[in-house]
């Protein structure tokens, strides 16, 4: 049975194009989020696999389960009988902007007991974190933008 813990999904307004957003967030180097520390081997495509690494804890293995191209990504954590799934949406808005959505799932027959852990951990932290995300996008692209 593939019940569903937790779900978490957050939205926020981009002011860059979803070709650029597409590219920042599926370039790893980009991901900001200390202290944690995050690795892909190999290219950004599906079964390749990552590392997010956080002090004081063993490495957390993550796969690419999906990628459609300039609109959405999964990522996937296999934990004890249980998925942890991060999938990205990228949404085109007028004026060259990018709706990005966040959406976080927690399921699978032990998925209760990361549930609080998942919760803690992500809840509260996401609506800062995506606008966080979008304020870099914005800074890069104007970066990039002012440098040509």
């Amino acid at each position: 049975m593939n019940e569903i813990a937790l779900q978490l999904e957050y939205s926020v307004e981009a002011d860059v194009s979803p070709a650029f957003a597409w590219r920042f967030r599926t370039d790893v180097a980009n991901w900001n989020d200390p202290p944690a520390r995050f690795a892909l081997e190999g290219p950004f495509k599906v079964g390749s696999y990552g590392t997010t690494v956080l002090p004081n804890q063993e490495p957390l293995q993550w796969r690419i389960r999906e990628v459609r191209p300039g609109k959405s990504f999964v990522i996937e954590m296999q934990l004890d009988r249980a998925m942890l799934t991060f999938e990205w949406r990228f949404d085109d808005l007028s004026g060259n902007r990018t709706k990005l959505t966040q959406h976080i799932v927690l399921s699978g027959e032990n998925a209760g007991t990361y549930a609080a852990q998942v919760e803690a951990g992500f809840g509260p932290n996401l609506p800062a974190g995506m606008m966080r995300i979008a304020a870099e996008m914005a800074a890069a692209e104007k970066h990039l933008n002012g440098a040509a």
